[in-house]
């Protein structure tokens, strides 16, 4: 990590998404490179199927059973934060649970956690 977080755990959940949105980025970027595509156009468009809330939401269902107590913490810390302003792209709880999912991608990146990040992202994205 580049700069250190201070104290994680005092970021509000809205925080906790907004580092996590890049972080989810970049696995993602790097996951899409791993398989080989190297057009610029097409891996962008590829990852629009990664980095939209729905698809974000629906990962998160699938990842729920196998959090630990405390990534399920942080996920309700981030799906539940106020001031969050819902897209027309994604129902009101597409998008919260999405959130929620960005705030667990945050803390693990804040924890140094790259394993628990590559496992996360295969399980809810890859390993359909």
């Amino acid at each position: 990590m580049f700069f250190e977080i201070k104290d994680e755990m005092l970021l509000s959940g809205t925080s906790l998404a907004y580092l996590g949105d890049a972080v989810f980025e970049l696995i993602t970027r790097q996951y899409l490179l791993s398989t080989g595509v190297t057009d610029v156009g097409k891996l962008n468009k590829m990852a629009l199927s990664y980095v939209k809330a729905t698809a974000q939401s629906d990962a998160i269902e699938k990842l729920l059973p196998i959090l630990t107590e405390e990534e399920t913490q942080i996920y309700k810390r981030g799906r539940n934060a106020n001031g969050i302003s819902i897209p027309k792209s994604a129902s009101a709880p597409q998008y919260r649970r999405a959130t929620g999912l960005e705030a667990l991608f945050a803390h693990l990146y804040a924890q140094g956690k790259k394993e628990r990040l590559k496992e996360l992202f295969l399980i809810g994205f890859v390993n359909e």
